[in-house]
């Protein structure tokens, strides 16, 4: 009988192991009791008569068997092996079955470890036939589990994806291709290669020798890695050398593996690594990864923050070298109550990023934010308004004339003209508004919790700020003067469009009076009703 710490309805959940560890499927345990349990799966199709139930939070894996089974959820009963009469016999088998519980505890763990990594791994044997593949790899390839489960040879899988046209490589050389991974393979050395797919995706595949004769073959799909390298050659040759790093932690945080990234990096020795480390002593050492921009008294309190966020389980953080690369580390929970942590350089991915956010976010000529982010951020605002009632206002500047000032100056004093407003925009705001080039020559400004009086307020003083300013070309010096239209959020308005139509009307009735001036926008009175 299983000692459960939960019975009744739970939500606990689980996996459903069989075929020998080599296929597991996440589920919810429904219902739990001393005899069995409810579990529902996302389809109940191919689960076998007899399988295994791993429930981490019970550091626990039960034996069961198919009692009942629905589209979506089956019915097990937990299977208890009969004892032998003779007490002699009982201590037997029970050492036994205790010998080989832990043995298949352990390979279970191990691989249930490397189901939850998010790579693609093939273990090869020292005659390249494939003893594991994990769902990750299964996915990636569209491999059929009836055929990963017949031990392919590594020739197979390649045959596998030159069938399905997975490679793109032109037919006439696809023989040789073939041919030549099969080879690299079986030079056993390590190698690395990109390979790209008909569909536009790029897998790396990394070549690992085994001490056995055999190979780990791992599959990171590094599609967006490779196309920035293609389109920025500074950083090619940084991007060609991402590799990614595997520690395995067992339930007391011992290092139960660490690959030859991992390694490398904490300059551990593979006879150091063997003797099963503490994730304690590897995060203290002299090379280590932290947090980016730790002051002294964090730095000091890092090692112990580190171990408890490990400790409770999955969550991705990010830190940073001695040599300052940028490294995300995903910690995921394992069976048997261990940790699987994987460490990606993303240094230039992250640089990369910053920069498109910025080409994304902010218009080239004034700085400002564009269109698009401004109308996010607006959006965030009306949010806010609309949930805890926060007055928020809209103004929308417009230069006065411009198309006279394209025409008389040229475009290039255009332009200035728009930095101008940009410049006087950004001073004549307070701290929290949000200032945005909407236009050609308009712009928008939103002042978070804000009436419609003190929004006029603002906008006269942004207003002044413009017809103040002098603007110098080689014949004369000439003033620009801006309308404003501004206009307050009402409970009755159907969203962000509706505010920025108000403001836009407003500005419409700044032109209409004689611009360089401020119009505040007010709703039209409600029709009357004819008498009856």
């Amino acid at each position: 009988m299983p000692d459960l710490k939960v019975r009744g309805r739970t939500l606990l959940t689980a996996k459903v192991i069989f075929n020998f560890g080599q296929s597991t499927i996440d589920c919810v345990v429904r219902r739990i009791t001393d005899e069995g349990a409810t579990i529902e799966l996302e389809s109940a199709l191919g689960v076998p008569e007899h399988f295994q139930l791993s429930i981490p939070s019970e550091q626990a894996i039960l034996p069961c068997k198919l009692a009942w089974q629905s589209e979506r959820q089956i019915g097990a009963t937990f299977e208890i092996q009969q004892a032998a009469d003779t007490p002699a016999t009982k201590q037997s088998a029970s050492e036994e079955r205790g010998g080989d519980h832990i043995v298949r505890s352990q390979m279970l763990a191990l691989r249930a470890a490397l189901e939850q990594v998010p790579l693609g791994i093939v273990l090869l044997d020292s005659r390249l036939i494939a003893r594991f593949i994990n769902r990750a790899f299964r996915q990636m390839w569209a491999l059929p589990d009836s055929v990963a489960d017949r031990h392919p040879s590594f020739a197979a899988l390649m045959f596998h994806g030159r069938d399905t046209g997975a490679y793109d490589i032109p037919a006439d050389q696809m023989e040789a291709y073939v041919a030549e991974r099969i080879e690299r393979i079986t030079r056993n050395e390590s190698s690395q290669a990109d390979l790209r797919r008909t569909k536009g995706d790029v897998i790396r595949v990394q070549c690992t020798p085994l001490p056995d004769g055999g190979r780990m073959l791992s599959y990171t799909d590094v599609t967006d890695i490779v196309h920035q390298a293609d389109e920025l050659r500074a950083l090619r040759d940084a991007l060609d050398t991402v590799q990614d790093g595997v520690l395995l932690l067992d339930a007391d945080l011992k290092a139960t593996f660490m690959n030859q990234k991992v390694r490398q990096f904490w300059e551990i020795d593979e006879r150091a690594a063997a003797a099963r480390p503490s994730y304690a002593s590897l995060i203290t050492r002299a090379r280590r990864a932290i947090d980016p921009n730790l002051t002294a008294k964090e730095l000091a309190g890092f090692a112990s923050k580190r171990i408890a966020e490990v400790k409770a389980g999955d969550h991705v953080r990010e830190l940073q070298t001695p040599d300052d690369r940028r490294l995300r580390a995903h910690c995921t929970t394992i069976a048997g109550g261990g940790r699987a942590i994987t460490y990606y350089d993303v240094t230039d991915l992250i640089r990369n990023a910053e920069q498109l956010e910025r080409l994304a976010t902010t218009d080239p000529l004034t700085g400002l934010y564009n269109r698009r982010h401004f109308l996010a951020a607006l959006d965030a605002e009306w949010s806010r308004f609309q949930r805890y009632y926060r007055s928020v206002s809209v103004l929308m500047v417009d230069i006065d004339h411009f198309k006279d000032v394209n025409d008389r100056y040229g475009h290039a004093i255009g332009d200035e003209a728009i930095k101008a407003m940009a410049s006087a925009c950004l001073h004549g705001k307070r701290k929290s508004d949000i200032v945005g080039r909407v236009g050609g020559e308009e712009f928008a400004i939103v002042l978070p919790e804000t009436t419609l009086s003190r929004a006029r307020i603002v906008a006269e003083r942004v207003r002044k700020r413009i017809a103040a300013q002098t603007l110098r070309t080689r014949d004369a010096d000439f003033r620009i003067t801006a309308s404003i239209g501004v206009a307050e959020a009402l409970v009755s308005m159907s969203g962000i469009e509706a505010l920025m139509n108000a403001a836009d009307q407003a500005l419409y009735q700044a032109k209409a009076q004689g611009r360089n001036c401020c119009v505040c926008w007010s709703p039209p009175a409600p029709a009357k009703l004819a008498a009856e």
